[in-house]
């Protein structure tokens, strides 16, 4: 058995209900939608769906994925031997996507000083890049609307397009003569000893967003009025 973006489809098919809040009820750890549609993600992909007690999903998905995520680095959780994903809820089809700290990613590069070491040792530590998808669901009143996969290289520009960008402005901070800088930062500038005892530091973050699927690729599907609900997937044909 493995996990992937076609079984999840099927699997996908088959249901009959899009509440992830019935899906999900009663699962203390489901409050946040966010958490409940990444659930929803992984069950479709390992085709878990009907496995009902949290702890014997937890250990069907581990069977199938390599890396099971953490809350503040990307990706959100990686297919054994295949595919990363980034697993984000929207509250309509039109809003932006918050990407924080990390930008858009068309591959997931195990050399990205963002990630962490037990993603990078993942299938082995193997690996130099994985593609990544990006699964973005439209969620109102706990339903999921809409469910795109869009893999990054549809999606993203490459890497250095957005290195340079977040260099540059970094560089242009770290001008400010009179500041103190942390030597070694992932955000743009770290500043340090701000008051007179030396005890206050400053962050400075970039937060990054990106336009939802819907508003950049909805032209290619076909007008969903009257249904409840739908699926899309972007891919390139090789």
């Amino acid at each position: 058995m493995e996990a992937n973006i076609l079984k999840a489809f099927v699997n996908i098919a088959a249901l009959k209900s899009f509440e992830i809040g019935e899906l999900y009820s009663g699962k203390n750890r489901m409050n946040n939608l966010g958490v409940a549609l990444e659930y929803f993600v992984k069950d479709m992909l390992c085709s878990t769906i009907d496995i009902s007690d949290l702890d014997e999903k937890d250990r069907a998905h581990a069977k199938l994925l390599s890396y099971l995520g953490n809350q503040n680095n990307p990706p959100d959780f990686i297919v054994k031997n295949g595919d990363a994903f980034e697993v984000k809820k929207i509250m309509n089809q039109a809003s932006a996507i918050a990407l924080n700290s990390s930008y858009p990613k068309s591959k997931l590069h195990s050399d990205d000083s963002r990630i962490l070491e037990s993603c990078r040792g993942c299938d082995g530590g193997n690996w130099a890049t994985k593609d990544i998808v990006y699964a973005v669901g439209s969620v109102s009143k706990s339903k999921i609307k809409t469910l795109w996969f869009v893999y990054g290289d549809c999606y993203a520009a490459s890497r250095e397009v957005y290195e340079r960008t977040f260099k540059a402005i970094s560089k242009k901070v770290r001008e400010i003569d009179h500041l103190e800088f942390a030597t070694e930062t992932n955000e743009i500038a770290g500043v340090r000893k701000v008051d007179p005892l030396g005890i206050t530091y400053l962050r400075i973050r970039g937060m990054w967003g990106i336009d939802a699927p819907q508003k950049v690729f909805g032209s290619l599907t076909e007008p969903q009025k009257g249904k409840d609900f739908s699926a899309s997937l972007l891919m390139l044909e090789k």
